[in-house]
């Protein structure tokens, strides 16, 4: 792993490599008392070829920063993080992942904690940044995809004004009470609803898109605005977005192969409208996305005592968007979204 100390007197220190193992921190580390903590969550992927892939790396290293400033963590150049996240890489992926890995994966956690030495609700004085890297599976076939349980009046994940457009380690704990209530009702994820009207957000700790037709008949995929700054602004969910927009929306030449195009909404909607939809037969699919699953379909959302099922054989998108991301993350098709990592070239400096 890789570790970087700062001090408010002197500032970061130059990272080392250290064997994977515990930290020494302060008990009264602020991280520990304040959730003076962020972090993030990317992959290195094993291509068709041989090498390895870092997709989209930029997005990733520009949003902690992003949720370090929403904690009052230092400042750090994301060109030295993601130098860092590549030399690690180039020094951990080979024994993980051999050449011959086509297909595999590693999930990198970046990580921004206070660790000053003091019970003080202050700013914190110190800090530490590490990195470290875990295999990831290969993912397994995704079948008829997630059921989702809708949260109740009762829990709320983010709000307007708060943490939850940053990836900050407060945001998390608290959810893993209605993730465990969603599991006991065999759902897999949490639907994460807000405001008395049931807007919709976040599923579990991902984007979430509704394909539906509207009462005049165009089609649409529709995701949450990112506006009230109350859902985090996904590498997947963009990329979702930008692919729709560039091969689904009538211009690109599939859609003239028998896909019918689809027009990509950044909005506000609600449970309503999906249960509406459902019931006058305008819903034609549901998927989540984010880092750890890519694109993944869902099946099923249970609203309190109502089961809204998702038939995904009506959807030909979702499939084409799990194939478009696996091909450019192998590197199968060349894209200007991942970069190569050297891996000859391991050391820090």
């Amino acid at each position: 792993m890789v570790c970087a100390r700062w001090t408010a007197s002197s500032g970061w220190e130059d990272p080392t490599i250290l064997p994977h193992g515990p930290l020494t921190i302060p008990p009264s580390a602020s991280a520990l008392h304040y959730a003076t903590a962020c972090f993030e969550g990317m992959k290195v992927y094993r291509g068709h070829d041989g090498k390895l892939r870092l997709f989209r790396p930029q997005y990733n290293a520009a949003r902690m920063l992003a949720s370090a400033t929403r904690v009052s963590l230092p400042s750090f150049d994301p060109a030295q993080l993601l130098h860092l996240i590549r030399r690690l890489c180039a020094l951990d992926a080979p024994s993980w992942l051999p050449a011959s890995a086509e297909g595999s994966s590693l999930y990198i956690r970046p990580t921004l904690v206070g660790t000053d030495d003091s019970l003080g609700f202050q700013i914190p004085g110190e800090a530490l940044l590490y990195i470290i890297i875990s295999y990831w599976p290969s993912p397994a076939a995704s079948g008829a995809g997630l059921r989702l349980w809708a949260s109740d009046g009762d829990t709320v994940r983010a709000w307007p004004g708060g943490s939850g457009s940053a990836k900050v380690a407060a945001n998390y704990g608290p959810s893993i009470l209605a993730h465990s209530h969603a599991r006991r009702k065999g759902c897999d994820q949490v639907l994460w609803l807000f405001g008395s009207d049931g807007r919709v957000t976040e599923a579990g700790s991902m984007n979430i898109f509704v394909i539906w037709r509207t009462r005049q008949g165009q089609l649409q995929v529709v995701t949450p605005g990112l506006d009230e700054h109350t859902i985090l602004a996904g590498v997947t969910r963009q990329s979702v977005l930008d692919l729709v927009r560039e091969r689904l929306s009538g211009v690109a030449g599939v859609c003239e192969q028998g896909i019918e195009p689809v027009e990509a909404l950044e909005c506000t909607f609600t449970i309503h409208d999906i249960v509406a939809a459902a019931r006058e037969e305008r819903l034609v699919g549901l998927f989540a996305v984010g880092t750890a699953a890519s694109v993944v379909p869902v099946r099923e959302i249970l609203f309190k005592e109502e089961r809204i099922v998702i038939e995904s054989s009506r959807s030909p998108y979702v499939s084409l968007l799990q194939g478009w991301m696996a091909d450019i993350t192998s590197g199968r098709e060349q894209s200007m979204w991942t970069e190569v990592v050297d891996e000859s070239s391991p050391q820090v400096d």
